[in-house]
């Protein structure tokens, strides 16, 4: 059993996501898509702030050459955490004009990873059906070079390293399954994709986390739980959470001990759950990897 704690009480995300450990400063990092926001929270002593964009936001990380980098919903955009003013870096995915960013990650060696999706987020922030799958995975170098490597994605999740760099994993909440691929750490170009696990009857696979073991913990939008799958892609445990719609998590802490948990509230107006949409934390019995600054 895990105690599951409520890291800011007051706080709740339309649609909390992307959480990110910055090491190095010891921060916290997520944004709420919907609500336009960017967030950083220092654990330690409880400092927080915010950045609010004219447009959904779908991730904000560090930077190795100061500042962060956020993914807004046209494209990457550096940001200046003093003055909130951002200076438009790359729009990896321009060529998707109805899409918009979703699942982002940093892998090992710094380079920017950006999946789209069909935008589903109406003028008014309301939820709009996905009809199509024209989103995209594309890896972002430090000088901004973009390469392509999926098309054809309905909704992109998940995106993880293994240990020893030989495998990559990003899968398709549509699909509701994980790939793994094999990945060549230092050209940073994934092959072969092949299932790593498929459908669960516990929600629609969302954002995940990797521990020490190699072991994936994932979000189960819908499922109001987190599954723990080991390296061959079995279930190891399921943990309940006290929200309905989970979106990611990420290890943090100074140990990597502690598992923070985004979760979404819209479409849930009303069920009476007040923690829909509450950033959740829990103690795990195993170290977490680490994060890393995108490299540019």
């Amino acid at each position: 059993m895990f105690d599951v704690k409520t890291v800011l009480p007051n706080l709740r995300c339309s649609l909390g996501e992307g959480p990110h450990w910055d090491a190095k400063d010891g921060v916290l990092y997520w944004v709420d898509i919907v609500g336009k926001t960017a967030y950083a929270l220092r654990p330690n002593d409880g400092g927080s702030r915010s950045w609010t964009f004219d447009q959904p936001v779908a991730a904000i990380v560090p930077r190795e050459n100061d500042g962060l980098l956020v993914a807004l919903a046209d494209g990457l955009a550096f940001l200046d955490a003093e003055s909130g003013e951002t200076t438009p870096f790359v729009a990896p995915d321009s060529d998707h004009a109805g899409n918009r960013s979703n699942e982002s990650r940093v892998d090992p060696m710094g380079r920017f990873w950006h999946g789209t999706m069909q935008n589903n987020i109406g003028p008014n922030g309301e939820d709009l059906p996905v009809t199509v799958s024209t989103g995209t995975l594309n890896r972002v170098s430090a000088d901004g070079d973009v390469t392509r490597f999926e098309s054809y994605i309905g909704i992109s999740n998940t995106l993880l390293w293994s240990d020893d760099g030989t495998k990559m994993f990003f899968g398709d909440t549509i699909k509701n399954t994980l790939n793994v691929y094999d990945f060549d750490m230092k050209t940073g170009v994934p092959s072969n994709p092949r299932a790593f696990f498929g459908p669960q009857d516990r929600g629609n696979m969302d954002g995940s986390a990797m521990d020490g073991d190699g072991y994936i913990w994932n979000a189960r939008w819908g499922g109001g739980c987190l599954i723990r799958f080991n390296p061959a892609g079995e279930v190891d445990r399921i943990v309940e959470l006290p929200v309905t719609q989970p979106t990611s998590c990420v290890f943090g802490g100074p140990d990597l001990k502690t598992l923070y948990i985004t979760s979404a509230a819209v479409g849930l107006e009303g069920n009476g759950n007040p923690l829909e949409g509450a950033l959740l934390s829990i103690r795990t019995d195993v170290a977490g990897q680490a994060c890393t600054r995108f490299a540019g």
